[in-house]
C-alpha cells in the first residue's frame, strides 16, 4: 500500500479544537468544501500542496455542511470558498475561484506573512520600553530590504486606506509587478514617523527597489512616462515579465483570429463578451480561438499592457489587436470588418 502523502492541512473534526487552534494562528487559510462538489476536489489537491510550500501559514480544511455554525460565522454562501485571515480577521475571500487565481492569491498571502515574520521584533525588543533612534533606523533598514520591491503604504494591497496607496497598487498591477513586499505604516507609528526622516521623504506611499528609495506616486508615474520604470525593476521581476510577454505573444498567435473574453463562447460571463460572440456569429466568423481571461489573472493583467488596451473582450487577427467591442461594431458599420478578418 502506498504511503499517504504528508500534508500540513488541519482537517477540522472538532469545532472547539478548531477555535483554539485558529485563535493561535496569526496567518490562516480556511478552505470550506462539500464532498459532493467536484471542483472542491481539485481545489483540495492544490490546497494540500500549498500547505507544504508555505509553513508560515496555517491551513484548515472545513466541511461546510458538517460545520454549519462555522459556515455561518465566516459568511460562507458557496463552495469552494477560501478565506485568508490575519490575526483572525479576514483579509481576502476567494469564492468559487479558478485554480490559477487561488494559487496566486495564496502565494501572495504567504509572501506577505514571510515578510512580516522576518520583521518581528525580538523578545528583547518586545521587553524594551522604548526603542532608540539607532535601533529604529536599523529596523527600518531591515524593513526596506525585506523584499526586492518594498512598498510602504497606508493599508494593504487588498485594502488600501488612501487614494494614493490605491493608485500605486493599480499602477504596479498595470506594470505586471505582482510580487512585492509591503508594510502598513498605519500599524506602526514609530516607523511611520522615522522613515520620513530616514529617507528624507515626507509622504506615503514610498516605493523601494533593491533597498533604494524610488519615490512616491508622482515619481513612479514620471518614471513610467519616461520609460525608466521597467529598467529599475529587479532582475527576477524582469525575467518573469519576459516570460509572460513570450507567453502572451504565443497566445495572440494561437489561431488566425483570437478572442480574449470573460467566459467561453458557449458560456460568456459578461454582456460585452456575449455581444462580441453574437457579432462574430452574424459575420460568419466561426473558426476562431478563444481564451477565458477569468481563468488566468496573469494573462488578464498582462495582456492589457502588452497591447495597450485596458478592457475586454479583445479581438486579434494574426497576432495584431483589432480592438474591443466598439471597434468591431464600427468596423462592421463601415464595411471594413470582413476585409480585416480575412487577411
Amino acid at each position: 500500500m502506498a504511503a499517504q502523502k504528508q500534508t500540513n492541512v488541519h482537517k477540522v473534526d472538532n469545532e472547539e479544537t478548531f477555535k483554539t487552534a485558529f485563535g493561535k494562528s496569526e496567518y490562516a487559510v480556511l478552505f470550506f468544501w462539500a464532498d459532493w462538489h467536484e471542483p472542491c476536489k481539485q481545489i483540495a489537491s492544490v490546497f494540500m500542496e500549498l500547505s507544504n510550500d508555505h509553513p508560515t501559514l496555517r491551513f484548515f480544511s472545513i466541511n461546510a455542511e458538517q460545520y454549519e455554525s462555522l459556515t455561518e460565522q465566516f459568511n460562507v454562501s458557496a463552495v469552494p470558498t477560501i478565506v485568508l485571515t490575519k490575526q483572525q480577521k479576514e483579509v481576502k475571500r476567494l469564492e468559487a475561484e479558478t485554480v490559477p487565481n487561488t494559487v496566486d492569491a495564496i502565494n501572495q498571502f504567504a509572501q506577505h506573512s514571510q515578510t512580516a515574520s522576518a520583521l518581528k521584533p525580538t523578545p528583547q525588543q518586545n521587553e524594551a520600553k522604548e526603542e532608540s533612534i539607532e535601533e529604529l533606523n536599523k529596523r527600518i533598514a531591515k524593513l526596506i530590504n525585506a523584499a526586492p520591491i518594498m512598498l510602504f503604504m497606508k493599508g494593504t494591497p487588498e485594502e488600501p486606506k488612501c487614494k494614493f496607496s490605491r493608485a500605486t497598487i493599480e499602477i504596479l498591477k498595470q506594470q505586471n509587478v505582482t510580487k512585492f513586499g509591503y508594510f502598513n505604516i498605519l500599524n506602526d507609528q514609530a516607523v511611520r514617523n522615522q522613515i520620513k526622516v530616514y529617507s528624507n521623504w515626507k509622504t506615503f506611499p514610498q516605493l523601494y527597489i533593491n533597498g533604494k528609495l524610488i519615490g512616491g506616486l508622482d515619481v513612479i508615474k514620471e518614471k513610467i512616462e519616461d520609460d525608466e520604470f521597467q529598467e529599475m525593476l529587479p532582475k527576477e521581476t524582469k525575467n518573469a515579465q519576459q516570460t509572460l510577454n513570450d507567453r502572451l505573444k504565443s497566445l495572440v498567435h494561437q489561431k488566425t483570429v483570437m478572442l480574449f473574453m470573460k467566459g467561453t463562447p458557449s458560456q460568456p460571463q459578461c454582456g460585452f463578451s456575449n455581444q462580441m460572440i453574437q457579432l462574430l456569429k452574424q459575420q460568419g466568423v466561426s473558426d476562431y480561438g478563444h481564451f477565458n481571461i477569468l481563468d488566468d489573472m496573469e494573462v488578464r493583467q498582462g495582456l492589457k499592457k502588452y497591447s495597450n488596451w485596458p478592457t475586454y473582450p479583445q479581438l486579434y487577427v494574426k497576432g495584431q489587436l483589432l480592438g474591443g467591442l466598439d471597434v468591431v461594431k464600427e468596423m462592421i458599420e463601415d464595411d471594413e470588418f470582413q476585409d480585416a478578418v480575412n487577411v
